[in-house]
């Protein structure tokens, strides 16, 4: 084991549960508002995940207020509290970014 994997291996959230493309998540993030901290969820679907160790991210599109809103997401950043799956989704597809031009209430 190199010193690269040494360091690397320390930087990894092992706090992270085991999600997949479909699911639907909230993510709590740590958000600083002047000198306050607070931490706000963002809860929506998964519609992409890359990369892979310490620089994998992953992307969450929800709804608000009648617009879709994408946020892409470090897996183990310091900025995220904690991860909870949602529901569990079955998907055939590696991304979803062809709910971006769908209409509907029912899609995201």
């Amino acid at each position: 084991m190199n010193i690269i994997d040494k360091i690397n291996a320390k930087q990894i959230n092992p706090n992270v549960p085991e999600f997949r493309v479909g699911d639907t998540v909230r993510v709590d993030v740590w958000v600083k508002e002047g000198k306050k901290e607070r931490i706000q969820a963002f809860e929506g679907l998964v519609v992409a995940k890359k990369g892979g160790s310490v620089s994998e991210t992953f992307s969450v599109r929800k709804k608000s207020y009648g617009i879709g809103v994408t946020r892409v997401f470090p897996v183990n950043s310091p900025t995220i509290d904690k991860i909870v799956v949602v529901k569990k989704g079955v998907v055939r597809r590696a991304k979803l970014n062809f709910l971006k031009g769908m209409t509907g209430s029912f899609k995201i």
